[in-house]
């Protein structure tokens, strides 16, 4: 499906997955909460409690890595019967704490994209998550040089988008979008008539999945990786 990009001025980026690596993290985080709480329910079980839970407490604590060990320790103390020791919720809270502490590990070439893009483009990073975890991961990437603006959004919706462009003084048709998400960084661009490159990461929590039927007739771009958005844009 081709698009044509000549009249963008800006380009957002999401963090998160298209940046550097998280998802990964939060994979292996429900395999440790999993272990730890092996003799009260099965895995899959527990995945799909804090699963369950997630999406309960997502109106209160948001996204991120605090929300996600509160939901932790809540489905924990559910499954438990609010038996469940406190050397198990210490531990949740460490895995907790590791994920937070853990090095930013970028994807491939995304400085090197960042860096030829700037050139042309005003570029901004629009992600959704934990304010201060944010900020320290953009911090600690060595790629805050080359955002014109940072923007974590509490949801990413059609309205968040409008409202974040009406900031920017930029008109939908002159900005492009590029994120991991179909359901976060792309139908909501579109949507409002901005443009939308999607950067597939090899997991996908299922809150961010779409249906065949959502993404049908959408008109975006799919690449594999980063490097091959300067092509696109060329």
């Amino acid at each position: 499906m081709e698009v044509d990009y000549k009249n963008i001025k800006v380009i957002g980026f999401d963090a998160d997955d298209t940046l550097w690596v998280n998802e990964t993290y939060f994979r292996a985080a429900e395999e440790e909460v999993g272990r730890l709480l092996s003799h009260y329910e099965t895995p899959n079980k527990i995945d799909q409690e804090l699963f369950i839970m997630e999406i309960k407490n997502l109106p209160v604590y948001g996204y991120g890595v605090k929300g996600f060990v509160l939901s932790m320790v809540e489905m924990a103390l559910e499954l438990s019967n609010k038996t469940v020791s406190n050397e198990i919720i210490e531990a949740i809270l460490n895995i907790g704490k590791t994920m937070i502490n853990k090095p930013i590990e970028l994807l491939d070439g995304v400085e090197d994209v960042l860096k030829t893009l700037s050139k042309d483009y005003k570029l901004i990073v629009a992600t959704k998550g934990d304010l201060l975890d944010q900020e320290r991961k953009l911090e600690n990437s060595g790629l805050i040089d080359y955002f014109h603006h940072v923007e974590v959004l509490s949801e990413k919706q059609e309205v968040n988008y409008s409202k974040l462009l009406k900031h920017l003084d930029i008109n939908p048709s002159e900005f492009l979008m590029i994120g991991n998400s179909l359901k976060s960084d792309i139908l909501p661009l579109v949507s409002i008539g901005a443009k939308a490159i999607h950067v597939p990461f090899h997991t996908t929590w299922e809150h961010e999945k779409v249906t065949i039927k959502e993404k049908n007739g959408v008109k975006y771009k799919t690449v594999k990786s980063l490097t091959e958005i300067i092509k696109l844009l060329k």
